[in-house]
């Protein structure tokens, strides 16, 4: 069957236009949008810009005091003292004591040096070195805010040992 002058003309007008539009999608310029919306996050045309920019504005607005309740912790979380303010307790300690439970400085107050001990033994790494004895009673004087009494006792402290 022979093709007549009209459809080869339609053939080529259809692959020039398919052409076109590759050259088009390619030459656009792409700009990454980051937007406030995890989902809506990406790299888009630039002429969907413009569009994303008016949707963006149109979104309703968290109120200051509802940006502010998603920014503070949750009542229910609980409190978390930086342990390694005991003399004898690093970051990694304070890490498997956290693990185990023993969050602040009541917590650590209210245990025993057997008690801190197997939590240590039981602990991947080697703690064998550290010396949980006076650990509890420097935590009783962080919890009650005596700061310089336990700053004056940690003076005297080497690595938390008596």
């Amino acid at each position: 069957m022979a093709v007549t002058r009209l459809e080869r003309k339609a053939q080529k007008n259809k692959s020039r236009a398919k052409d076109r539009i590759d050259q088009l999608k390619r030459n656009s310029r792409r700009i990454f949008i980051k937007s406030p919306f995890k989902d809506e996050s990406g790299i888009v045309l630039e002429d969907d810009v413009m569009t994303i920019a008016k949707e963006l504005q149109s979104a309703p607005k968290a109120s200051k005091k509802e940006a502010k309740a998603e920014a503070a912790p949750a009542a229910d979380a609980p409190a978390v003292d930086k342990l390694n303010k005991i003399e004898g307790i690093g970051p990694k300690i304070a890490t498997v004591l956290n693990e185990a439970g023993i969050n602040t400085f009541a917590d650590l107050a209210a245990s025993t040096p057997e008690k801190i001990r197997e939590i240590l033994d039981n602990a991947e790494g080697n703690f064998a070195a550290h010396d949980p004895g006076t650990w509890a009673q420097q935590a009783a004087l962080a919890a009650e805010g005596k700061w310089d009494e336990l700053k004056t006792w940690q003076d005297e402290l080497k690595g938390g040992k008596e």
